[in-house]
C-alpha cells in the first residue's frame, strides 16, 4: 500500500539531520518492482501493468477483487512492452520494443500484440520485428512492417487505427483499421510524407499526419475529415520551427500544436481550424511543456504540466469535470507529480503519483466523492524521509548562457561545508535531459556521502529548440565548458572541494566525462566512463553506414568526420591526469566495446592507471543484477579510493 504522502509531505518540512550511512544498501537499487506503468480497465474489473524481468520487460494482467493475476505475456530477450491500451473491457493491445541495454533508449520493433483476460495465449497482431535503420543501404525483406497504434475507435470495442510503415528506400506509411482479435486490416488513409505519426479527433477521424524525409525536417500536413485531401499547413524548412499535434478543442474546431520558438522554450498554440489562425496559449518562461493532460475522451487538451524545480500543472481556462478533478489532485498532492494513467467508463481514474524522493505510488481518485485510495506503492522499500532532495540549480556559463540542473545532496549535509562531488552528465545528449525525479544513481551516490550535481548543459531539451542547437557539433567544445562552469559554480558556492571532484557518465556522459578528464586535467581527479564512446571519427563512420538519416544526423549534430579527431579523447590521453575506471559490455551496438577497449589501451600506453570491468553478454548498459552489482560495486570502491566515500555493504 502507499507510503502515505499526505503525511510524507508535511514530514519532510520537519526532517531531522541524519548523518550518512557507513556503507551504501545496494540491494535497494540493485532490486526490482513488481510493476511499472498501470492502467484500469473501462469496466474497471482489471488492471493492467508491465513488469520488470531479468532481461526484458512483460505485461500482467490483475483481477481488481482479489489482485489475482489473470493472464500475462513477455516477450524475448531485450524485449520491452512499451506501451498498452485496453480496447474494451477485456482486451489489450500491446506495442513492443526492443532494448539492448539498461542504458539504451527502447525502439519500436513494429510488433503489435493483444491480450484478453481469458487467460488464452497471446495473439501476434503486426509481426516478425522489423529491421529499423538498415533497410536503405542493404537488401530487405519487402515483408518487414513498422506499425504502431494510433486509437481506439469510440464505440467499436473490436477495431483500432494503426500506422503502417512499409519499411524500404522511400518508406511508405498507412492508416489502418484493425481487427485486434482476428488481426484482419482495412485500409483507412495514406500519409502524404514518411514514417509519419498522426493525431485523431474524439470521433475517430485521421486529422493530422507529421513526418519528415532523409533530410530531418519535419512537415506537418492536416485534413478536415476522411475524404478531405491532405494539405501541408508547415514545412520546418520553410517556417524554421517544427509543430507537434496534441489534441482538440472539446467541440474539434480548435487544435493544439507544441510549437518551438526562435529563443526561449516551446509553446502550446491554438490553431482555428476554420481561419487557420494561430495563437499562442501557454508558455513557461524557462521550460517545454514536459507533458500534455487530456480529458476522459484522451483528446481534447485540459493543459500541460513543466518540470522545473518539480512538475507544475497549468491548465487552460474551463471548468469541465477535467479541469476541476486536476484541480482536485493538485491540492491533493501537494509536491508531487501527478498523472492519470486511464479511466474508467464511469470516471475513476488511476494516478501515478511521484516526485524526487519517492519512486511512486497508484491511487484510484473517484472525483464524485473525491476520495483517493492507495492500490500499489513502487519500490516500497525505499523511505521517502531517508531520501536525498533534488535541487534546481541556475549556473551562468562562460558566454552568457543561463544553464539549469540539479544538485543532490547527502542527506543531513551541513550547508556551506564542502563536499566531496560527483558530476554526472546525462546520456543522449540531444533532446535528453536531466529530471527532477527519483535518481537511482543520484541516490546512491548521496548515501555515500557525495554531492551530486547535474546540469542540462546546451543541447539538452526541456529549454526550447534554440538552447538545443546551439549545442548542435559542440562534443567536446562549448557542451563540455557547460560543465566545466558548472563544476567551478559548485566549488565557489561552496558545495564542491574541490580537491575531491570526479566525473561519471554513461553514453554521451561516458564521453563527457573522459573528454572532462582530458580538457580539464587539473580539474577531476578521477573519471568514470561507462558505455560510451571515445573514438567521434569511428562513430560517425559506424553511424554513417546504417542510414542516410544517420549520416546526415551525425554530421549536423555531431560534426564532419574530417573535424572530429581532435574531440575524441582516444587521442587526448596524454593529457589526462585523473585516475580511469571503465565499463562495457561485448553486445553494446550503440557505443561498441571497441571503443572503451582502444580508450583503455590509449591510456595504459600512456603510462596512465586505468580500471576496466567488460562482460561480453551485456549491451548498453548492465542488465544482469550480478553483474550490476559487480559495476555499482567497483565504482563505489573507485569512488572511495580517490574521493572518500562509503563502500557498499557486503551481502
Amino acid at each position: 500500500m502507499p507510503r502515505g504522502i499526505h503525511s510524507l509531505l508535511f514530514a519532510l518540512l520537519l526532517l531531522p539531520a541524519l548523518s550518512t550511512r557507513a556503507q551504501v544498501q545496494l540491494e535497494h537499487y540493485l532490486k526490482k518492482d513488481g510493476y511499472g506503468v498501470i492502467k484500469i480497465s473501462p469496466d474497471g474489473r482489471y488492471y493492467a501493468a508491465t513488469t520488470p524481468l531479468a532481461d526484458r520487460t512483460g505485461l500482467v494482467i490483475l483481477r481488481r477483487e482479489d489482485g489475482k493475476i489473470v493472464d500475462g505475456a513477455a516477450g524475448v530477450e531485450n524485449s520491452v512492452v512499451d506501451d498498452f491500451w485496453w480496447v474494451s473491457d477485456d482486451r489489450l493491445v500491446i506495442a513492443m520494443a526492443e532494448r539492448l541495454g539498461s542504458r539504451d533508449q527502447p525502439y519500436r520493433t513494429g510488433q503489435l500484440f493483444s491480450l484478453g483476460v481469458d487467460g488464452k495465449h497471446v495473439r501476434t497482431l503486426i509481426g516478425p520485428k522489423a529491421q529499423v535503420g538498415l533497410v536503405d543501404v542493404v537488401d530487405y525483406n519487402p515483408q518487414w512492417e513498422l506499425a504502431d497504434l494510433i486509437d481506439t475507435i469510440p464505440g467499436d470495442p473490436r477495431n483500432v487505427l494503426i500506422s503502417v510503415t512499409q519499411l524500404g528506400r522511400e518508406p511508405q506509411t498507412n492508416v489502418d483499421k484493425m481487427d485486434v482479435y482476428t488481426g484482419h486490416r482495412t485500409p483507412v488513409a495514406t500519409a502524404p510524407i514518411s514514417y509519419a505519426t498522426f493525431l485523431t479527433d474524439a470521433a475517430g477521424h485521421v486529422r493530422f499526419a507529421r513526418g519528415s524525409k532523409n533530410d530531418n525536417y519535419s512537415k506537418l500536413y492536416y485534413r478536415a475529415d476522411d475524404k478531405a485531401d491532405w494539405r501541408l499547413i508547415n514545412d520546418e524548412a520553410q517556417s524554421g520551427r517544427t509543430e507537434v499535434p496534441i489534441g482538440f478543442s472539446a467541440d474539434g474546431a480548435i487544435a493544439y500544436f507544441i510549437a518551438t520558438q526562435p529563443q526561449g522554450p516551446d509553446a502550446i498554440v491554438a490553431w482555428d481550424t476554420r481561419s487557420g489562425e494561430r495563437k499562442q496559449v501557454l508558455r513557461d518562461e524557462s521550460v517545454d511543456p514536459y507533458a500534455v493532460i487530456l480529458d476522459r475522451d484522451r483528446h481534447t487538451l485540459l493543459g500541460a504540466q513543466y518540470m522545473s524545480d518539480g512538475v507544475h500543472t497549468r491548465l487552460l481556462d474551463g471548468s469541465g469535470e477535467g479541469t476541476r478533478l486536476y484541480r482536485a489532485l493538485e491540492k491533493a498532492f501537494p509536491g508531487s507529480a501527478v498523472n492519470v494513467t486511464s479511466y474508467t467508463r464511469d470516471g475513476i481514474a488511476l494516478v501515478q503519483v511521484w516526485n524526487d524522493r519517492s519512486p511512486g505510488d497508484t491511487f484510484l481518485f473517484d472525483p464524485h466523492k473525491m476520495t483517493a485510495d492507495g492500490i500499489f506503492a513502487q519500490r516500497e522499500w525505499f523511505d521517502p524521509l531517508k531520501q536525498a532532495k533534488m535541487r534546481e540549480i541556475t549556473v551562468r556559463a562562460r558566454d552568457g548562457l543561463t544553464l539549469h540542473g540539479y544538485l543532490t545532496l547527502p542527506v543531513g549535509a551541513a550547508e556551506g561545508k564542502p563536499l566531496p562531488m560527483v558530476v554526472m552528465p546525462h546520456g543522449g545528449p540531444y533532446g535528453i535531459f536531466d529530471r527532477w525525479a527519483f535518481d537511482d544513481d543520484a541516490q546512491m551516490l548521496a548515501e555515500a556521502g557525495y554531492a551530486v550535481l547535474q546540469v542540462n548543459f546546451r543541447g539538452s531539451g526541456n529549454y526550447g529548440r534554440a538552447f538545443q542547437q546551439i549545442g548542435a557539433r559542440q562534443w567536446g567544445g562549448t557542451m563540455q565548458d557547460d560543465l566545466t562552469d558548472a563544476t567551478h559554480w559548485a566549488i565557489d558556492q561552496h558545495v564542491a572541494d574541490a580537491s575531491r571532484i570526479c566525473i561519471y557518465g554513461a553514453s554521451y556522459g561516458g564521453y563527457a566525462a573522459l573528454m572532462g578528464a582530458a580538457k580539464e586535467p587539473d580539474l577531476y581527479r578521477c573519471a568514470v566512463g561507462y558505455v560510451g564512446v571515445y573514438d567521434l571519427e569511428a562513430m560517425h563512420r559506424e553511424k554513417s553506414r546504417d542510414s542516410a538519416w544517420l549520416r546526415n544526423w551525425e554530421t549536423d549534430w555531431v560534426g564532419m568526420r574530417d573535424q572530429l579527431a581532435a574531440r575524441s579523447p582516444v587521442n587526448m590521453a596524454a593529457n589526462i591526469k585523473a585516475k580511469v575506471f571503465l565499463a562495457a559490455g561485448g553486445e553494446d551496438r550503440t557505443a561498441p566495446i571497441a571503443h572503451t577497449k582502444r580508450m583503455a589501451k590509449v591510456l595504459r600506453d600512456a603510462g596512465k592507471p586505468v580500471e576496466t570491468l567488460y562482460f561480453d553478454t551485456e549491451g548498453h548498459g548492465f542488465y544482469t543484477e550480478a553483474h550490476r552489482r559487480e559495476f555499482y560495486t567497483k565504482l563505489l570502491d573507485f569512488l572511495a579510493d580517490n574521493l572518500g566515500g562509503a563502500r557498499a555493504a557486503k551481502h
